[in-house]
């Protein structure tokens, strides 16, 4: 009797189970027929139960179908899995809810995860809470409240959330996900913080294949001791290369960056800033500055090319040296020596200089101003040419410019070709037509060679066709030729200065009321001129002539002066620099 009545309840609830399982087909045959009959432009298909560990099925009114599923329910639309612990699907209206571990499978390519779905069929759009993630097997995404579009394939934030992409990490208030294109559009406190670098923003996209990121509002961007400042641009994370379309501020340890446009590539080393880019050293002494339409950088070798009206201010602690050309170029010297032989052209012995200074000029005597003076000569300083030993890092460094040369400081200005300078040596060389100028005297020759020490100009050396030229009136000009001329500095100023080597002079002797008394004019083989300093400036105070003097004082009456001019002769000062703006073109 107990074996039939098992037997029965065993059929019934066979039959029970088959019951429902006709009526879950009926039900999802009727949804299908209905759909249809609908317009499925966007509608897509109807969610169709795929099992489920329990069903529960109500029938409010002709609207409002409720199939219940519980324990591992799974059901599906198109290519798309929906499967939580409980849903309740509504196919009249082709909606469902779920809770309790939500996973949407979109066709194995996105997969989102949550605590509760609501799912519009219609519109093929669910919106998740709790706890969501949603990752494409690349990035995971996650927030409290995501807004996923089945069919578009985008997702959307509004209450804060986080994207992790290998080692990158992103953080906003709001973010849209657009899974086609795998870009990531955040807005609102945007932080992206990388094992390189951190990204501080208020408006990003991000591709999550390229790791690149686009900005378009004010972005800080810190890597290490330095700061990116910009408002437009991107920058590819993998290949750290980085393109800056405005205004954008770097600030480094030891330096500020600024241009209109700037291009960084980190992996070569390579940089470009283009636009009133603006070089800044926080080196107040023995750095330098730089200015210019464009400016190339290798890091890996520290050099630089500018071009585009280049300004180059090497940084002293009263006079600053600037330098404009066509091209400026730098870098280290001992990678310029790997090719290059640069000799030094530096000083290795002194003599003493003797110097009369209590010499005095009667009013009307001109004799003295040819007489030679045998106790003071004076011994030239040595050149060498050797190759330099680099030992201080800081003096690691050469500078050349190329073309319409310009030289500023307070103590001396100078025009030329072409320019070399070494901080290894201290000694700036012009080349190809060079014009020097200090206080009132202009220096001209084939070559120059202007030796600096702490900054300032110690000596200048002219060779071949070497004239130098002060204007003391209107039409009368102090000169002296030789084939080489050395010109001293004694505090900024020029003290002393001689020319050796078929030595010609043109000079006009004053006397102690500054009333010009005679012009001579006289070769011999060495010139000396002395100069003392009056306020702010030194004046010729003192001519010797040595060697094999021959000459002649003429009255200032018995000479036309506009004729006395040695050969070579050209007043060039409207060539002069006369300011740092004048370099500039201000």
């Amino acid at each position: 009797m107990q074996h039939i009545r098992k037997l029965i309840e065993i059929e019934h609830t066979s039959r029970l189970k088959y019951c429902i399982s006709l009526l879950l087909i009926l039900v999802s045959t009727v949804g299908i027929s209905q759909q249809k009959a609908k317009d499925t432009t966007r509608s897509g298909k109807t969610i169709v139960i795929i099992s489920a560990d329990r069903y529960n099925f109500q029938n409010l009114d002709s609207n409002t179908q409720f199939v219940s599923l519980g324990g591992h329910a799974i059901v599906q639309q198109e290519r798309t899995l929906f499967s939580a612990d409980s849903i309740v699907l509504n196919q009249k209206l082709n909606t469902l809810e779920a809770v309790g571990n939500v996973h949407i499978n979109d066709a194995d390519s996105i997969h989102t995860y949550a605590q509760y779905l609501r799912y519009v069929g219609k519109e093929k759009k669910a919106y998740l809470s709790k706890g969501v993630k949603l990752t494409d097997g690349k990035a995971t995404l996650t927030t409290e409240d995501l807004m996923y579009d089945v069919q578009l394939k985008t997702g959307t934030y509004t209450n804060n959330g986080k994207v992790v992409n290998g080692k990158t990490v992103l953080t906003s208030t709001e973010g849209y996900y657009y899974g086609e294109t795998k870009d990531v559009y955040f807005k609102k406190k945007v932080v992206l913080i990388d094992p390189g670098y951190k990204m501080y923003t208020d408006t990003l996209l991000y591709n999550l294949n390229s790791s690149t990121s686009t900005f378009v509002t004010a972005t800080k961007i810190i890597e290490g001791k330095r700061t990116i400042t910009t408002t437009d641009g991107y920058y590819d994370t993998k290949k750290k290369k980085g393109i800056f379309n405005k205004r954008t501020f770097i600030d480094d340890s030891t330096y500020t960056f600024a241009a209109d446009k700037t291009a960084l590539d980190e992996g070569t080393g390579l940089s470009e800033y283009q636009g009133n880019a603006v070089y800044r050293s926080k080196d107040t002494v023995g750095g330098y500055d730089l200015i210019a339409g464009n400016i190339k950088i290798n890091k890996k070798t520290s050099s630089f090319l500018a071009t585009k009206k280049p300004l180059l201010l090497i940084k002293q602690p009263k006079d600053t040296l600037y330098i404009t050309a066509d091209t400026l170029y730098s870098s280290k010297l001992d990678l310029l020596l790997k090719t290059r032989n640069v000799p030094t052209v530096r000083e290795v012995t002194t003599a003493p200089i003797k110097v009369k200074r209590n010499i005095k000029f009667k009013k009307g005597d001109t004799t003295q101003l040819i007489a030679p003076i045998e106790d003071s000569l004076l011994t030239d300083k040595v050149l060498v040419n050797t190759k330099p030993s680099i030992k201080d890092t800081n003096n690691n460094r050469f500078f050349e410019a190329y073309y319409n040369v310009k030289i500023f400081s307070d103590s001396l200005q100078a025009v030329c070709d072409s320019m070399f300078y070494s901080l290894e040596d201290s000694v700036i060389r012009l080349y190809k037509q060079p014009i020097a100028w200090a206080q009132d005297n202009q220096i001209t020759g084939d070559t120059m060679l202007l030796f600096v020490e702490n900054k300032h100009p110690e000596r200048l050396y002219v060779y071949e066709n070497a004239l130098t030229i002060q204007k003391v009136a209107a039409q009368y000009y102090n000169q002296v030729k030789g084939n080489s001329i050395n010109a001293y500095f004694l505090k900024g100023q020029m003290d002393h200065l001689r020319a050796k080597g078929n030595a010609e002079t043109i000079y006009y002797g004053q006397d102690e009321g500054n009333k010009f008394v005679a012009v001579n004019q006289a070769n011999c083989d060495v010139i000396d001129m002395y100069f003392e300093k009056v306020k702010d400036d030194s004046k010729p105070h003192r001519i010797v002539l040595r060697n094999n003097l021959k000459g002649t004082a003429y009255p200032m009456k018995q000479v036309n002066h506009e004729q006395l001019r040695l050969r070579g002769f050209n007043w060039q000062i409207d060539k002069r620099p006369k300011s740092k703006f004048d370099l500039l073109g201000l």
